[in-house]
């Protein structure tokens, strides 16, 4: 099973991303845009997962989750990585917050405590909005720099609980399921979506 550890958001804000970013999917229509029920913050990748591990898995998210208590992430801002006028990835960033730090220190050090390998690279939480295969023409890259800092929208989401989610893969893109949601300590009503 291929696995990730993420916050969801609510699907309020999910179609508010999604419309704000609007005129870039017009600007660029050719890249592999993420639909607004699949826009989620990856907390950890876990990859292909044996099903006998599934358990120890759910058990490792709630028990981070537990160690947790419920905050907020505000969300906004264009960029892309490696670079923005280079895109292979375009993104909605998310303001610093120690917190969040935290969660996905713990996140990292309790998947290692079972065999999973540390993440090498720092952790840049972001809102992946699309998926560039093809290097954009000098056009396209010249319109996306004009174009991103316009886009202005600014939200708050809660953190309220730690979802491990499963990635099938088929056309038109990855669907998602969320195998668990566990609450942060002090998420009063947290469900499974």
């Amino acid at each position: 099973m291929r696995l990730f550890v993420a916050v969801n958001m609510p699907p309020e804000t999910r179609e508010g991303v999604h419309d704000a970013t609007a005129p870039l999917h017009e600007l660029l229509p050719t890249i592999r845009w993420t639909t607004a029920p699949n826009l989620h913050l990856t907390v950890k990748f876990l990859g292909d997962v044996a099903e006998e591990r599934v358990g120890d898995v759910q058990a490792v998210v709630r028990s981070v989750a537990a160690r947790h208590h419920a905050f907020e992430l505000s969300l906004g801002g264009i960029g892309g990585f490696p670079r923005l006028h280079r895109p292979r990835v375009l993104w909605m960033g998310v303001e610093p917050e120690p917190r969040f730090e935290l969660l996905h220190d713990d996140v990292e050090r309790s998947f290692a405590a079972i065999g999973f390998e540390i993440e090498g690279r720092p952790f840049r939480p972001h809102l992946t909005l699309a998926r560039v295969r093809t290097q954009l023409s000098e056009d396209h890259a010249q319109a996306l720099r004009r174009t991103a800092p316009r886009i202005t929208y600014r939200t708050e989401i809660p953190v309220n609980s730690l979802d491990l989610m499963q990635s099938t893969l088929g056309h038109g893109g990855s669907r998602y399921a969320c195998l668990v949601a566990a609450p942060l300590d002090g998420a009063l009503g947290a469900e499974a979506r």
